[in-house]
């Protein structure tokens, strides 16, 4: 355990002599190359080496993480036996300019049985 009482001011503790470029990837929490060339480029890190870091092999745990789900297959009948069972709602914005209405987001309601949308903006 550490004492954080008895800690000298002169002590640094991201220190290290390790140049292997995928160990820092790793330790930098997967962080994305080109940032660690701007990292080392501007001697942010204490003994980071000056090592061209490329992306040359593809790290396993970082493909997980860019993984997404396949869509829903289609659906050809209503599953639905009344309007107003089942809404699909979409939000979004804000848009960078606002609209001639004066409004930057937006939202749009439908009904899954009579497929009837509402659209409104503010």
């Amino acid at each position: 355990m550490l004492d954080l009482n008895c800690i000298n001011s002169g002590i640094n503790c991201l220190i290290t002599k390790c140049d292997e470029t995928w160990l820092w990837h790793r330790h930098i929490a997967h962080i994305h190359m080109h940032h660690l060339n701007r990292i080392a480029s501007k001697e942010l890190v204490i003994d980071l080496p000056k090592l061209k870091f490329e992306k040359d092999k593809v790290f396993e745990a970082c493909q997980k993480g860019k993984q997404t789900k396949s869509s829903f297959k289609q659906k050809h009948f209503v599953s639905t036996t009344r309007p107003l069972e089942m809404l699909h709602m979409h939000l979004f914005g804000p848009f960078r300019t606002m609209s001639i209405g004066g409004n930057y987001y937006g939202l749009v309601i439908v009904d899954d049985f009579s497929r009837f949308t509402w659209t409104c903006f503010w």
